[in-house]
């Protein structure tokens, strides 16, 4: 059956970010991809220049109804990304809901855009949109820590800290959460990131249930761009093949993010020359040359099962 993804997010005419770093890889994997581009813009903006358009809330409700003027807002994933405005926002809640009424199988994977290392880089006023209204409609939520921890106001500071937020965020709504970069410390040592998920699971005699997974995960000394986009179509693509296996989504999505980053990272150092750091240019994903590793990853990092199918209290 066709599987069809509507993504509201990011665009951008040289690299890959938001829409660009999450179409491809969907492609690759089978989805039809639908994009409505929140912003365009001509690069990243960790470039020295950049330009472009936001879109508005407004100019969104008139591609929506356009697709739906046609009879054709019928999908079965709905993946968002950054935007900076609230209207935007509430907006994206509205045609979410919708689809939802005419889907009820409908998935929402959400990427709670805000911040990192403890600063925000949205308005400060986006949060409270997400925390009430957009979490509430979430089916599929990939926050690093200091996203889960200003949606739930508990601060992170242990793993069983950790396993808490994401219980508080089920509670919000996601039935699957996943904290896609921490500050915890990986037993393995520094070299390592620590990923933490959640998921709630319906058994086949209607029982609840949940399965909680941790990875460790070798760091990159450099900065990407548009690995978030890429983890969060990467998590909706692995999911829908193993709707009730964390685990065996978990390892597929970060082991094709293992093998996109090792092959940026080796030719943007090759680019750059012997002791040189590389450009934002150079940095960019290697997406096109990592087809085969997005198709059928060879798993890098395996899950550890914290909480495999105990009972929800």
């Amino acid at each position: 059956m066709e599987c069809r993804v509507l993504s509201i997010q990011s665009h951008v005419v040289r690299g890959y970010v938001g829409n660009k770093s999450a179409t491809f890889p969907l492609q690759v994997l089978g989805f039809e991809v639908d994009s409505i581009n929140s912003v365009q813009f001509s690069n990243h903006t960790g470039y020295a220049q950049w330009k472009g358009q936001v879109l508005t809330a407004e100019e969104l409700n008139v591609l929506y109804d356009g697709i739906k003027l046609n009879n054709v807002n019928h999908y079965d994933y709905v993946l968002t990304g950054y935007t900076r405005d609230t209207s935007f926002l509430e907006m994206v809640v509205d045609i979410i809901q919708e689809l939802k009424s005419l889907n009820p199988k409908l998935v929402y994977v959400c990427d709670p855009v805000m911040g990192d290392q403890g600063s925000m880089y949205v308005p400060e006023n986006i949060l409270p949109v997400y925390r009430d209204k957009v979490v509430a409609v979430a089916d599929i939520l990939t926050p690093n820590q200091f996203e889960a921890e200003l949606l739930t106001g508990r601060k992170i500071i242990t793993e069983q800290d950790a396993v808490e937020v994401m219980d508080l965020l089920h509670q919000m709504g996601p039935d699957t959460v996943v904290l896609t970069s921490t500050d915890l410390i990986s037993a393995r040592g520094d070299p390592f990131l620590v990923v933490l998920g959640s998921q709630k699971v319906v058994r086949p005699d209607g029982t609840k249930s949940t399965q909680k997974i941790r990875m460790e995960i070798p760091k990159v000394d450099a900065v990407f761009v548009g690995t978030g986009d890429l983890f969060a179509a990467m998590l909706l693509a692995w999911t829908h093949h193993h709707p009730k296996d964390l685990k065996a989504a978990c390892e597929k999505t970060v082991s094709v993010m293992h093998h996109v980053i090792k092959r940026t990272i080796n030719y943007a150092t090759e680019m750059a020359g012997p002791g040189m750091r590389p450009s934002p240019a150079q940095l960019e994903l290697r997406m096109v040359q990592s087809k085969k590793d997005i198709e059928d990853p060879a798993i890098i990092v395996e899950a550890t099962i914290l909480e495999h199918l105990t009972p929800h209290e």
